[in-house]
Order: C-alpha cells, then sequence, then structure tokens
C-alpha cells in the first residue's frame, strides 16, 4: 500500500529565506520516499555524497534516512520544481526497484512531464475521493515506470496546456488576461477553457488566480513584506481585492495566514483549494 504525503510545487526560488527553507539538509522517515522533479533553473542537488547537476527536466529519487538538498543559488535562472513525498507501507518489488532507482545518477525526462506533476498535485488536492484514488494510481504507475527504468522521455499530446501553464508561472507577477493567453497559444478562448475544465478540473483565470494565491502564502510564510506590498508585487487591484481573494481561496485572511505560520510552520508549503 502506498500513502501520498504531500506534493508541492516551489516556483523561482530565490527568496533568501525561500532558499534557507528548501535548501536545508534532511532526509525522511523509514519507507519514506521523495521524488523531485525540476522544470527550470539552475543549480545543484545534493544525494549523499554525491553532487548533481540541475538541469530541465531531471528526476531525482530519494530513499529514506538518505540526505538531500537542493542547492540553489540568487541568480537570474532560479530553479522551479515539483516534490513528490509518498510511503511504500508494505516491504515488495516496488519499494526494492524504487531503493536500486536512487543509487542511480538521476534521469533527464524532459520538460513535458510538468503536465504529469500539475494534474498529480491538483487530484491529490481535490474533494473528490475517487479523484485523489485516481491520483495515487498514477503515482503508482509512474513509479513502476522509474524502476523499471522505461520512462518516455516527454509525454505525448498536452502540448496547448504545457505552454499556457508555464505562460501562467511567467506571469505570476504580472498580469495576463484569457484572451491575450489563448492568442498566443494559437486557440480559441473557448477551447483553451474546456481544455482546463477537462485536465484540471478548473478555468484557466481560476487557476492563474490560484497561481497567485500560492505566490502569496508564500511571501507571507517567507518575508517580512507588508500585505499592501505583497498585493502590488502580484497585480492585485488593491490591498482589499488581494485580502478578499486570498480569503476566498484559503479560508483564511492573509494577516491571520501569516501568524499561524509563524508559530507553527508548515512541513513544505500551503494547502491551497479552490472555492468555487
Amino acid at each position: 500500500m502506498i500513502k501520498l504525503r504531500d506534493i508541492i510545487f516551489v516556483y523561482q526560488l530565490k527568496n533568501a529565506e525561500d532558499i534557507k527553507w528548501h535548501t536545508r539538509h534532511h532526509s525522511h522517515q523509514s519507507k519514506e520516499f521523495e521524488l523531485h522533479y525540476f522544470i527550470g533553473g539552475e543549480g545543484h542537488f545534493r544525494v549523499g555524497r554525491a553532487l548533481h547537476t540541475v538541469s530541465p527536466g531531471s528526476l531525482f529519487v530519494c530513499p529514506p534516512r538518505l540526505p538531500h538538498a537542493i542547492e540553489a543559488r540568487k541568480n537570474d535562472n532560479p530553479i522551479s520544481y515539483y516534490a513528490v513525498l509518498f510511503r511504500i507501507e508494505e516491504m515488495g518489488e516496488l519499494e526494492a526497484l524504487l531503493y536500486n532507482a536512487g543509487t542511480k545518477p538521476p534521469r533527464n525526462i524532459g520538460r513535458n512531464y510538468r503536465f504529469f506533476f500539475e494534474e498529480l498535485k491538483e487530484r491529490s488536492l481535490s474533494s473528490s475521493s475517487m479523484k485523489r484514488q485516481a491520483a495515487l494510481h498514477q503515482l503508482i504507475s509512474f513509479l513502476y515506470l522509474i524502476g523499471d527504468g522505461d520512462i518516455p522521455r516527454g509525454e505525448p499530446g498536452n502540448i496547448h496546456l504545457e505552454k499556457a501553464l508555464d505562460m501562467m508561472q511567467d506571469e505570476v507577477y504580472g498580469r495576463i488576461r484569457l484572451p491575450d493567453l489563448a492568442g498566443k497559444l494559437g486557440i480559441t478562448q473557448s477551447y483553451l477553457i474546456r481544455l482546463f475544465r477537462k485536465k484540471l478540473n478548473i478555468t484557466p483565470m481560476k487557476y492563474y488566480t490560484r497561481l497567485k494565491v500560492e505566490a502569496a502564502a508564500s511571501l507571507l510564510a517567507d518575508t517580512s513584506l507588508a500585505i499592501y506590498e505583497i498585493a502590488d508585487r502580484l497585480n492585485f487591484y488593491s490591498e482589499y481585492h488581494f485580502s478578499r481573494v486570498f480569503k476566498h481561496y484559503t479560508g483564511t485572511a492573509p494577516s491571520l495566514y501569516r501568524n499561524e505560520q509563524y508559530h507553527h510552520r508548515g512541513p513544505t508549503g500551503a494547502f491551497i483549494n479552490d472555492r468555487e
């Protein structure tokens, strides 16, 4: 049996406090494995005594109790990555395969698995038990491919969604409109909306807003920026607008969220729900 413990996405690791938190040397408990999938940026990943250069598409498997750390730098090309923490309850074939994969150099599987990890994250956080179960089966299938060494370099299809996700991440501190996004992708707005609803169960602009909320949660937890400064940095119309949107998506006011994080820092990141 496998239990999915946590999935996070870290976008452009460049803030000094963020770097301190996400680059700490650490290991996980018995039976806990962690995947790190890098989609951009420059830096290194240390696994035990081995130091590896990070490149877009790098996939690392970290077995239990093996110390590991990201080594990032404050530069013009900060690291972005997904991390998936899971626990294998029963010793068996899969656990042995992953231990073996963890002893080998990282594989580069290309950047096209960005959508796979994003979909995994979305389904794992769903209120639907069926979708959470689907995420678990997706992960298990992927883990067997890792263990077998048979991961194809990139998935076919989903090219428009991949590009849309990249463009939204690039503009998380800016502002992007649906017509502009669809125009740059060379597709209609209605097709883009259908694509997001089918694959991620959310509209493009709600997804984009949630990216901003996730970035805001990171800034609230990791910096001393005033709330109005965070609102301005993320291109909200006003501090009031930002506070209203943040509470809508998280259920918590920004100031309260900051206080909670100060007293009890979460394990890896914020849990963000999409509230219709």
